[in-house]
């Protein structure tokens, strides 16, 4: 039995309305008359609900000088009973099939001159707009919504805290599955009926890598049993109701390592993990957190063990911005939340990976995660 409610509440009119607001400034500030905004996260921040998307057109059409207007399928249109609409000043519009959606769209918006689309909206849907458009410069809208999806507020705080204290939950109960003999597709099927229970909608990732596995990072499951000995790096998260994600790493070995050179390499890891989430504070940049990470490990001998950026932003996506890496000269603004998992990858033998998600405070930093980051050997 999952210890929180499966239902997917959404934040209240109020905070949506807000969004909306913003996003419609957002565009007349980047000089865009209209976003067009697909199903998944996006839709889901602005309206509160995700949708789903199918061949038929559903879009988002905020303009930023009008009425925002949800066009959808009439038979979709079930599946959005629960959007305020009204409260959100949202007209519906609803379409059948014969009729012409991209022309729809169009004619609400007259001439415009720029219009951004969702990131990830089907080529099938990009391709009609450009001609229901006409000479309208398309553009992506990720960089006008990712502006407003950056900084948390107090409620996706408080939703990051509580995913934060979920996964935990699930770390706290990896040594009941992980044990010689088993293999690392049997113990994440343990793990994911854990994440469930403890307080998620559903497992979004579970990575057991064990033994020479732990030097891929994207390693997954696999039939290999694991032994006494190994170092294994288990990397695991999804949504609670809220939709807001977990993503946390911790690195167990199974009784005492094999290899000699565990305690002392994972002890540089655990140092640049520290050193980076000691560095987050407003101001500082994305890409000095990805150095006071990288800087340990690499003084340490193991710089080209260390094959992926630090970090990632984490909201109603695994993955968004800010991304915490060498080049992202963005500086950091309270409400940031984002992951701090520097890993050091030895291909053939083993691998190691502390992360923890943080959020940037106005004066330094708070951790959601607060297992231990110590190696954790397990009895075997």
């Amino acid at each position: 039995m999952s210890r929180r409610s499966l239902h997917n509440p959404a934040p209240d009119a109020a905070s949506l309305r807000a969004r909306l607001d913003r996003a419609r400034a957002a565009a007349a500030a980047a000089d865009t008359d209209a976003l067009l905004i697909a199903p998944g996260s996006d839709l889901r921040y602005l309206i509160g609900q995700a949708g789903g998307s199918f061949e038929r057109l559903t879009t988002l059409v905020i303009p930023a000088d009008g009425v925002p207007a949800l066009v959808l399928p009439k038979l979709e249109a079930p599946g959005y009973a629960d959007v305020p609409a009204d409260e959100l000043g949202i007209e519906v519009v609803t379409w059948v099939d014969g009729d012409n959606a991209y022309e729809l769209v169009a004619d609400r918006l007259g001439k415009p001159g720029r219009v951004a689309v969702s990131d990830f909206t089907p080529a099938l849907h990009v391709l009609a707009f450009r001609g229901a458009l006409g000479d309208a410069e398309q553009t992506l809208a990720g960089p006008i919504v990712r502006e407003l999806r950056m900084r948390k507020d107090a409620a996706e705080i408080q939703a990051l805290r509580d995913a934060g204290a979920a996964i935990d939950r699930v770390h706290a109960r990896v040594h009941e599955w992980l044990r010689p003999g088993r293999t690392e597709a049997e113990v994440g099927a343990d793990i994911t009926a854990a994440i469930v229970e403890e307080g998620h909608t559903h497992a979004d990732f579970v990575i057991v890598g064990s033994g020479p596995n732990g030097a891929s990072p994207h390693h997954d499951v696999s039939e290999r049993v694991i032994e006494r000995g190994d170092v294994v790096v288990v990397d695991i998260g999804g949504p609670i109701a809220e939709g807001y994600n977990s993503d946390s790493t911790r690195t167990y070995a199974v009784g005492e390592p094999r290899d000699a050179d565990v305690a002392e390499t994972y002890a540089v890891l655990q140092r640049a993990q520290k050193a980076a989430v000691d560095a987050v504070r407003p101001g500082v940049t994305a890409e000095s957190i990805d150095a006071a990470a990288r800087d340990i490990i690499a003084e340490a001998g193991f710089g080209e063990y260390f094959i992926h950026r630090t970090g990632h932003g984490i909201g109603l996506d695994v993955h968004e911005e800010p991304y915490i890496i060498k080049g992202n000269a963005l500086p950091l603004e309270p409400g940031m939340a984002f992951s701090v998992e520097p890993g050091i990858y030895q291909p053939g033998r083993w691998g190691a990976r502390i992360e923890d998600i943080v959020v940037v405070t106005e004066d330094g930093v708070e951790s959601v995660n607060q297992r231990p980051h110590d190696l954790i050997v397990l009895d075997a």
